[in-house]
């Protein structure tokens, strides 16, 4: 892809320093932290030092003050080489920070985001629930208003950061038997289940934030991939949350979701695009150096045909991401942008990654490389988020529209 289309220099310049920290001190500890299902507490610290936390926030927050394209290249260089990293930056930032940059008050804004941008504490979304997965509207938390607080009762599933986090966004049934404009959202804080990791490091709890008492971690997920991604329930029992707690009015919380939900999109087609990327050059550079028959495997048909289709693929992918995101960015329509770049790319990452391993031979099938588990990473990109089927059912539904239009 011409850079020149979507980035400026300084863009160009973000991208050297990601893709160097990467390379220097992600990549080195990944198949470490996969292989033990540890959370990277030490590699999301020099991520906050740099403020990788917070990239496209304003400084005034706390933020690295850079736009959304750096945000993007941000995740698709870390997927590169660990996909549970980049999905750290990506859930921690779109989901966890950006309902409360866009959808709060000036207060909310300052009470919390300098924490999250910053990466003082992680930050989460609360809204999967154990009877409410694709069907997102079919939420059965509840919110019961009493006084100036509102009581808290339900299960999240499937949540990023549910253990390690402190500051979580949550949705909840407001007014019973209105549907989706029955949904609200609200902001919830607990101390981390790793008191004893963020002393270590040095972030990860903050004090000032209130221990919501009833609110706290459930089971912690044993996952195929994105293992060193932490994924955990979240309980909810008796949470007396404050009125001023309430994101935006009562009502909005599923279309503010769903706009959460679009942007999200735009962050797991880059994350699946660096999965993607990633395994094409781990192929490329496994395949030059391997010799079978007295040359090097690259030089035959079935292996160089298999490289052309991973690139081709993968420029696809960088143009529907990166367009989604210049949508985005320029205040422009992008949901159904969002969603084609997120199918598209989370089903070329499957694509990709069975392809490296192919290309590996047996020791694709082995830990001593890392396309096993970039196979791994990205079978779940096709899942979260919403699933493939339900990103053609947006698609589909944004054609129509604009048929009847």
């Amino acid at each position: 892809m011409d850079d020149s289309l979507y980035f400026t220099e300084q863009h160009l310049a973000v991208r050297e320093m990601v893709r160097q920290f990467a390379r220097d001190e992600v990549a080195p500890v990944a198949a470490r932290h996969d292989a033990d299902g540890t959370f990277p507490w030490e590699t999301v610290r020099k991520m906050g030092e740099l403020g990788l936390m917070g990239v496209p926030w304003d400084e005034s927050l706390g933020g690295a003050g850079l736009d959304l394209l750096s945000y993007v290249m941000t995740i698709e260089e870390l997927a590169r080489v660990d996909a549970s990293t980049g999905l750290t930056i990506s859930a921690h930032t779109t989901l966890g920070t950006s309902p409360i940059v866009h959808f709060g008050n000036d207060e909310q804004r300052q009470r919390y985001v300098p924490f999250l941008a910053s990466g003082k504490v992680l930050g989460g979304f609360g809204l999967t629930e154990p009877n409410a997965g694709s069907d997102a509207g079919g939420t059965q938390t509840t919110a019961v208003r009493r006084g100036d607080r509102y009581i808290l009762n339900g299960t999240k599933r499937f949540i990023t950061h549910g253990s390690v986090g402190e500051i979580f966004v949550v949705t909840a049934v407001t007014n019973p038997g209105q549907g989706t404009k029955g949904i609200s959202s609200f902001i919830v804080t607990k101390p981390t289940s790793d008191l004893a990791q963020a002393k270590e490091v040095g972030i990860g709890h903050e004090p000032s934030l209130p221990a919501m008492p009833g609110f706290r971690a459930g089971k912690k997920e044993d996952k195929l991939g994105w293992r060193a991604s932490d994924t955990a329930e979240l309980i909810l029992e008796d949470v007396e949350v404050p009125e001023e707690n309430l994101l935006g009015r009562e009502g909005e919380g599923f279309i503010n979701f769903m706009k959460t939900l679009d942007s999200g999109r735009v962050g797991i087609a880059a994350l699946s695009l660096g999965i993607a990327t990633g395994a094409y050059e781990e192929a490329a550079k496994y395949a030059s150096v391997r010799k079978q028959f007295g040359q090097p495997i690259a030089s035959f048909q079935g292996i160089a045909f298999q490289l052309a289709d991973m690139a081709t693929e993968i420029e696809a992918g960088r143009h529907l991401t990166y367009h989604a995101a210049w949508l985005a960015q320029n205040g422009k329509p992008f949901g159904k942008q969002a969603a084609m770049a997120k199918l598209f790319c989370s089903e070329l990452a499957m694509r990709a990654t069975i392809k490296a391993v192919q290309v590996h031979g047996g020791y694709g099938y082995t830990k001593d490389y890392p396309v096993e588990r970039m196979m791994r990473d990205a079978k779940i990109c096709e899942i979260g988020e919403g699933t493939s089927e339900i990103q053609r059912i947006v698609i589909s539904r944004h054609l129509l529209r604009e048929l009847a239009d």
